[in-house]
């Protein structure tokens, strides 16, 4: 059966293909990776920018390269379900966000969904809009109304319910707008711990859904990094990386981490729209 969300490929490698077979759980599969990003570029980027009256934040900048960089690396957006690779239909960003920044100040999750062709402008756009929308004290999001409905219902009721969710989702049964609604059937899970300055984490992927990308912004901070054969201190941001190794090779993401890199080296770039999507394998 047909999934709403992506189609099977069947021409990959048969070594790609038993993988899955292995590690069943995408808990079982996840590995980790570290980057350690100088400030300097990029506040100097974002420092024109407001000048030139155009609001862009770090938020807008990291989801924007992230979408730039999985539109050109589509195996990026792969996932895994009942031992077989789909690839993904459209580009999603999940997070959790507090709608108000105090300890009882109630969470919910917003998804961000992009063609890949955006600007850094556009993408902007569409974050400040889902936001305001999801964060708004009297609007509930889709999600938030799908759990609330849930767990207003009897223990049993909801063990099954859930149950039977899960399982329809293994089947390819899952409703379309359960799958729309959900932050968990994602590309990418983005964890924005600079906004309450914190550190970056190594998040678990999560075995429901379909997210095979966890990306983690840590607070800057001061670090020695080492320029022209000489150690500086500079103001630097750490992003932590979970990622299910069953989508792609490691030399495959290590040359999509190397594209990040460009990018925030160089963030002009994302103010061209991408003329082309580039395209799984069938």
């Amino acid at each position: 059966m047909r999934r709403s969300d992506g189609r099977p490929l069947k021409s990959i490698r048969p070594f790609m293909k038993i993988i899955p077979f292995i590690m069943t759980r995408r808990s079982d599969a996840q590995i980790f990776a570290k980057q350690i990003i100088v400030m300097d570029k990029i506040d100097a980027y974002l420092k024109e920018k407001r000048q030139q009256e155009h609001n862009i934040n770090y938020l807008h900048l990291f989801i924007a390269i992230y979408v730039r960089v999985i539109a050109e690396r589509p195996q990026l957006n792969r996932f895994v379900m009942s031992n077989k690779l789909y690839a993904r239909n459209g580009i999603y960003v999940s997070m959790a966000v507090k709608r108000l920044l105090k300890d009882e100040g109630e969470e919910t999750t917003v998804k961000f969904s992009f063609k890949g062709h955006e600007d850094i402008f556009e993408i902007a756009k569409i974050i400040n809009s889902t936001l305001a929308e999801s964060t708004s004290a009297n609007n509930s999001s889709d999600v938030d109304k799908i759990a609330a409905r849930i767990m207003a219902l009897p223990y049993l009721i909801k063990k099954v319910l859930i149950g039977t969710l899960k399982g329809l989702d293994k089947l390819n049964m899952l409703p379309r707008f359960i799958i729309e609604a959900s932050p968990f059937h994602t590309t990418l899970f983005f964890t924005y711990l600079k906004s309450i300055k914190l550190d970056y984490i190594y998040h678990h992927l999560y075995d429901f859904g379909t997210t095979g990308l966890f990306v983690s912004l840590g607070k800057v901070k001061k670090m020695p990094v080492v320029e022209n054969n000489t150690v500086v201190v500079k103001d630097c941001c750490e992003i932590g990386y979970t990622i299910d190794e069953r989508i792609c090779d490691g030399l495959y993401f290590a040359n999509s981490l190397k594209l990040v890199k460009k990018y925030l080296n160089n963030p002009y770039l994302l103010e061209t729209k991408l003329d082309k999507v580039e395209a799984d394998v069938e």
